[in-house]
């Protein structure tokens, strides 16, 4: 599943192409996504002028002018392709995974443009469309969420106030999207070591020092990522033909076995499974 960053690198390619354009048809090819696509979609995003693309945590959200929205969610495997007609682009994947060309099949929406057409692709259908009618909704629809790490909101006192007598697991708190939200299991690994925290130490024991590091690393991490077009965990070039590269940064993630990167530490990099989930972490330095 796409984390902050990647998701991040899709808003940017869609709202430098269809800013202040209008939709002038909708196609929905398979209605059947995580949730029914409900049957006024076309109708009510026909002929919309789109005044920017937005994000919060991991999902998309579309300003249309006269205050409605459309939120997009790329669950496990989707991805958004953008075909330009005046400049036909090689590569039409605005995502970070999976093939950097439209695949002929599990082409599930498409909105129109004038000379531009955005496609959703969806083998898994785990991604759902929603239409949000005015700002009140739009804000109650992420009210159960926690701040973003890029948010003045994510500070010390939220952060020590939220893990006072948890005794859940750290890094199960950095997945959790009631207390943080857009990091993923991949930043959370990354994070953490960073930080030097043992993932698997219960949050009420960690001290100032240590939620600073994980709130400023948080932010550092993810910027990183973005900045570098995002993780490519497979072959993935964006539209421009650039391809993720943070990937080659992991210090921890799928590195079990090899030695710890941070210098001087004569640590090993090991793997647990945690929740169904791969946690990684040096055996020495996160202790």
């Amino acid at each position: 599943m796409p984390e902050l960053p990647e998701v991040e690198i899709v808003r940017q390619s869609l709202h430098k192409k269809i800013k202040k354009k209008s939709i002038k048809k909708v196609i929905i090819r398979n209605r059947n996504l995580r949730f029914k696509i409900p049957a006024e979609f076309e109708s009510f995003l026909k002929n919309k002028k789109i005044i920017k693309v937005n994000r919060f945590s991991k999902y998309l959200i579309i300003h249309f002018q006269n205050e409605n929205y459309c939120i997009i969610h790329l669950g496990m495997s989707g991805t958004i392709h953008i075909l330009d007609k005046k400049k036909p682009l090689k590569f039409t994947n605005t995502s970070f995974y999976h093939s950097p060309f439209l695949p002929k099949k599990h082409n599930h929406v498409e909105f129109m443009f004038d000379n531009l057409k955005v496609i959703y692709n969806d083998p898994r259908r785990f991604g759902f469309f929603e239409i949000i009618k005015n700002y009140q909704d739009l804000k109650k629809r992420f009210k159960s969420m926690g701040p973003e790490p890029f948010s003045d909101n994510f500070n010390l006192n939220y952060v020590i106030k939220y893990f006072k007598k948890k005794n859940k697991d750290v890094k199960n708190f950095l997945l959790d999207q009631k207390f943080v939200s857009g990091i993923g299991n991949i930043y959370a690994n990354e994070i953490l070591f960073v930080s030097k925290i043992n993932p698997f130490k219960k949050a009420k024991r960690l001290n100032e020092k240590e939620c600073l590091n994980i709130i400023s690393n948080s932010k550092k991490i993810l910027q990183q990522a973005i900045n570098r077009g995002g993780s490519s965990i497979r072959d993935f070039k964006d539209i421009s033909g650039n391809k993720g590269s943070f990937q080659k940064e992991f210090k921890v993630y799928q590195q079990d076995g090899a030695n710890c990167k941070r210098p001087n530490c004569e640590g090993i990099i090991k793997k647990k499974i945690s929740l169904n989930r791969s946690t990684f972490f040096c055996n020495f330095c996160q202790n």
